[in-house]
C-alpha cells in the first residue's frame, strides 16, 4: 500500500543517544536541556527570534490567540480566517470563545483573499487569522496593511510553511505571530509539538507563563495558564529530524518535481508565489469536477494508493462553525469538492511516483 503519507523516521542510533541523555538527568518536561537546545537551533535554521516550543500546532494556535489578547472576552468576538484549511484553524478559534468569521479565497493562490477582508471587517472583529495554505504565501503586505489600517492584530497559521522563505527572509517574521505544526506526517517533526514564532519579545514572554499553568515561581501564578508544554522525548526527536533535514527535503524534492512534469495536463495546480520558496511540504491537485475526483479516488484505492481529499469540505459549510457571521465562499467550496492531496513522503520510489502519475492520467 502506498499510504497519502507516512511520518520520517530519523537514525534511531541517534535517538538512543538523546533518550540516553534524558534518562541519565531524569529531566522529562519543564523547559529541560533538549527542548532549549531545540529552540536555539530552529531559531537558527529558520531565521527566526522569539519561538516558543509547545506540545501541538493546535495549542500553539490557542496560546497565541490569548497571547496576543484576542480570546477570553465577554463580548462576541470575531477573527477573520480562511474557511479553505484544516479544521483546527477555526475550531481553536471558537474553542477560545472567537467566531471565526470565514471569507473567500483566491481561487489561483487558494489563500485569503486580501481584497475580500475589509468589507469582512465589523465592530467585532479582532484579528486576521489567514493560512499559508500547502506552504504557499499569503499576500503578506496587502494582509499586514489592513491589520494595521484597522488596528488588528495578525495571526498567522503557518503549520504547512515549514523552511518556507518570502523574499530572503523567513516567511514566519510576518504578523504578530506565526504557528507551525511539528505533527508526525509534517515535513519537520516532533512525532507530536508545535511552535509560535512571535514578532515581540514581551508577547514571548507573556506566552511562556501561560503554557506552565500560569505559574512564574514557587508560589507566583501570574497567569491564567495551561499546560502545554513540549517534552525531552518529543524534542529528542526534533533534533534528529531535524540533523536530517535536508537528505529529507531532498528526497521530497524529487517526488514533487515528477509529479509537477506529468500532472500539469490533468487539472490545476497551486499559483505559487514568486516571492517564496517551495518546500515540497504537499502536492494537491484540484481536478476538473467532483465526479472525476471521487473516480480518481477509487482507481487509486483499487490500487493500493491512498490519496486524500485536503480540504474537505470548506469549514464555512460545517455546522459546528456556524455563526452570524456566515456567507457562502464560492472559490473555497468549489476548490474543496475537487481537490486531492497525493502521497509524498521519504520513500516513494521514481517507479511507484510513475505509477500513481499514469493511474491520473488514465482518469484526468
Amino acid at each position: 500500500m502506498i499510504p497519502v503519507t507516512k511520518p520520517y523516521l530519523p537514525s534511531r542510533e541517534k535517538l538512543d543517544r538523546y533518550i540516553d541523555g534524558i534518562y541519565e538527568r531524569a529531566w522529562l518536561t519543564n523547559n529541560g536541556e533538549l527542548v532549549q537546545q531545540l529552540t536555539q537551533r530552529l531559531e537558527e535554521y529558520l531565521g527566526v527570534e522569539n519561538l516558543l516550543l509547545v506540545a501541538n500546532g493546535t495549542l500553539a494556535l490557542q496560546i497565541a490567540y490569548r497571547a496576543l489578547d484576542i480570546s477570553g472576552r465577554s463580548e462576541l468576538t470575531e477573527a477573520i480566517t480562511t474557511p479553505f484549511t484544516f479544521v483546527a484553524t477555526a475550531s481553536s478559534l471558537k474553542w477560545e470563545g472567537v467566531y471565526p468569521a470565514f471569507t473567500d479565497i483566491d481561487p489561483n493562490t487558494w489563500c485569503l483573499d486580501p481584497s475580500l477582508i475589509e468589507e469582512a471587517i465589523t465592530p467585532r472583529t479582532r484579528a486576521l487569522v489567514p493560512v499559508h495554505v500547502f506552504g504557499n504565501a499569503c499576500d503578506v503586505e496587502a494582509i499586514d496593511e489592513i491589520a494595521s489600517q484597522h488596528n488588528l492584530k495578525v495571526i498567522y497559521d503557518a503549520s504547512h510553511a515549514f523552511g518556507v522563505n518570502y523574499k530572503g527572509e523567513s516567511l514566519l517574521k510576518h504578523g504578530d505571530a506565526a504557528t507551525l505544526s511539528f505533527h508526525a506526517t509534517k515535513l519537520f517533526h516532533t512525532g507530536e509539538g508545535g511552535a509560535i514564532v512571535f514578532k515581540k519579545k514581551e508577547d514571548l514572554e507573556r506566552a511562556k507563563k501561560m503554557i506552565n499553568f500560569g505559574i512564574t515561581g514557587p508560589e507566583a501564578i501570574e497567569e491564567l495558564g495551561i499546560n502545554a508544554k513540549m517534552s525531552e522525548l518529543h524534542a529528542a526527536m526534533g533534533l534528529c529530524v531535524l540533523d536530517e533535514k535536508e537528505s529529507n527535503h531532498d528526497a521530497r524534492v524529487a517526488v514533487w518535481k515528477a509529479y509537477e512534469r506529468g500532472l500539469k495536463p490533468c487539472g490545476q495546480l497551486q499559483a505559487w508565489s514568486p516571492h517564496a520558496t517551495q518546500n515540497c511540504a504537499y502536492f494537491p491537485l484540484a481536478l476538473k469536477s467532483e465526479t472525476q475526483l471521487k473516480e480518481l479516488l477509487d482507481v487509486l484505492a483499487g490500487e493500493d494508493i491512498l490519496a486524500r481529499r485536503y480540504f474537505y469540505p470548506s469549514l464555512n459549510q460545517l455546522a459546528q462553525l456556524q455563526s452570524s457571521c456566515q456567507k457562502t465562499c464560492i472559490n473555497s467550496q468549489n476548490l474543496a469538492n475537487r481537490i486531492i492531496c497525493l502521497p509524498l513522503y521519504v520513500g516513494i520510489t521514481p517507479s511507484a511516483s510513475q505509477r500513481i502519475i499514469d493511474l491520473i492520467r488514465s482518469v484526468a
